[in-house]
C-alpha cells in the first residue's frame, strides 16, 4: 500500500542520513589519528619491504598472509602476477631466515587439474597445534565463481604438496576455507575458518574442519547481504568464551557480530565505530586480552586521506570502543589488505599490500601501544 511504501522510503532516507552523518564524522576525525609512525620509535620496532621494487618477480601483488610455524620461523604468502584477475596470477611464498626474507617462489598457479588456466587469489597461511603448515587459497575467474584449495608443508614452508580442492556444500556452493583472514583453532582441535561469499550478495559464513581439511561443515551465512553487504571476517576471542568477528563492508563501516556458544550461532550484524572504505581488514586477540585491528581509517571519497591511502592500527578492551593508536601509512596510493599475528615472543607482525607493487612487513611492540 501507499502507506507501507512511504514507511519503507522514510526508513531508507533515515539510513542514508545516518550513514552520511557517520561518514562526515569519520572525515572530521581523520586528522585525529596518530601521525605516521617511524620505524624504531615507539611501538613500531621495524618496517620494510619483503622484496625490493627493482627486479621484482611480478608487476603486481596483493592479499598477503603471515604465520609463525611450529619451528618458530615466519612465512608469508601473497598472490602475484601481471594484475589481479589475470590468468598468470599465482601464489608466492617467502620465509624470514636470519632476519631477512628469502626470495619468493611460486607454489601454485591456476592450471592444476583444470580445463584452462585461472587466476589465484587470497592465500591464507595457518599453523595448527598439531600437523602440517596449511596454505589455503582460491582459484577461479572471479570472487563470485572461485573455489577453495589447500596445500601443506612439513618443513616450515620450504616445500609444498598434498594439493587438493576443498569441495562443495549445499549452503554456499564451493567451499573456500578462510577467505582472507586466519582461522582459529578451538579447544577441541576443530579449525574454525572465517569466510564469505559474493555470488548471492556479500554474506559471511564459517567453515569448520575437525580433520585438518579432509571434511567440512558450514555455519551460516550470518547476514542476508542486504542491510550490510559484508565479507572477509576476522575472529576475535574473549576470556569469557565470547567470540566476535570484524568484517569489511559495502556500507562504509567495519561491521561486527558476536557468538556466545563457540561459533555455532551469531548475533545480528551491526556497525562498529570504525570506518571502512570497502577494503580488507584483519584483527587479532593479544595475549594481554586486548583486541587489535589493522584497517584503513577512511571512507571512499576524493578528499585526502580517503580510500586505501591511509592504514591504521586500533586497540580495544571490549571490542566495542576502539582507539586508533598507530598509523602505518598516509600517502597517495594503496596500502591495504593487512594480515596480523602475534608471535610467541609477544611481538605483533603485520604484512600488507604496498602500492600493489610489493608487500611490507611491520613489527610492533604491543606493550607500547
Amino acid at each position: 500500500t501507499a502507506g507501507v511504501r512511504l514507511l519503507v522510503e522514510t526508513e531508507k532516507k533515515m539510513r542514508t542520513l545516518v550513514l552520511a552523518f557517520f561518514i562526515a564524522t569519520v572525515n572530521c576525525h581523520a586528522a585525529e589519528v596518530p601521525s605516521v609512525a617511524k620505524p624504531g620509535e615507539g611501538a613500531l620496532l621495524s618496517a620494510g619491504l619483503i622484496y625490493p621494487l627493482e627486479g621484482r618477480a611480478t608487476p603486481q601483488c596483493h592479499a598477503s598472509t603471515i604465520v609463525q610455524t611450529t619451528q618458530g620461523g615466519l612465512v608469508a604468502a601473497w598472490f602475484a602476477g601481471t594484475r589481479e584477475k589475470h590468468t598468470d596470477v599465482g601464489i608466492r611464498v617467502a620465509r624470514l631466515v636470519n632476519g631477512k626474507w628469502t626470495k619468493s617462489i611460486e607454489v601454485a598457479d591456476g592450471s592444476e587439474g583444470e580445463d584452462k588456466e585461472y587466476p589465484c587469489w587470497n592465500p591464507v597461511l595457518f599453523q595448527p597445534r598439531k600437523g602440517s603448515l596449511m596454505l589455503f587459497y582460491k582459484v577461479g575467474p572471479s570472487p563470485s565463481r572461485w573455489w577453495g584449495m589447500l596445500m601443506t608443508s612439513d618443513d616450515g614452508g620450504k616445500t609444498w604438496g598434498n594439493r587438493r580442492k576443498l569441495g562443495r556444500n549445499n549452503k554456499i556452493g564451493h567451499l573456500l576455507g578462510p577467505v582472507k583472514n586466519k582461522p582459529v583453532q578451538l579447544a577441541d582441535g576443530a579449525i574454525l575458518c572465517p569466510t564469505s561469499t559474493e555470488h548471492k550478495g556479500w554474506r559471511v559464513h564459517f567453515e569448520i574442519t575437525r580433520d585438518l581439511g579432509k571434511t567440512w561443515s558450514v555455519i551460516g551465512p550470518i547476514n542476508d547481504g542486504k542491510e550490510f553487504g559484508a565479507i572477509q571476517p576476522s575472529i576475535l576471542t574473549y576470556a569469557d568464551g565470547r567470540m566476535q568477528v570484524m568484517c569489511r563492508s559495502q556500507q562504509s563501516v567495519v561491521t561486527q557480530s558476536e557468538s556466545k556458544d563457540g561459533g555455532k550461532t551469531w548475533s545480528k550484524m551491526t556497525a562498529s565505530s570504525l570506518p571502512n572504505p570497502n577494503a580488507g581488514t584483519d584483527a587479532v586477540t593479544l595475549k594481554d586480552g586486548r583486541q587489535l585491528i589493522v584497517y584503513n581509517h577512511t571512507t571512499r571519497g576524493i578528499i585526502f586521506p580517503a580510500n586505501r591511502n591511509m592504514l591504521n592500527v586500533a586497540i580495544s578492551n571490549d571490542g566495542k570502543t576502539w582507539k586508533p593508536v598507530l598509523t602505518l601509512e598516509r600517502a597517495p596510493g594503496e596500502y591495504s589488505y593487512p594480515a596480523v599475528i602475534q608471535a610467541k615472543d609477544g611481538k605483533v607482525h603485520i604484512t600488507y599490500t604496498w602500492q600493489r607493487k610489493t608487500v611490507k612487513h611491520a613489527v610492533l611492540d604491543p606493550a607500547k601501544l
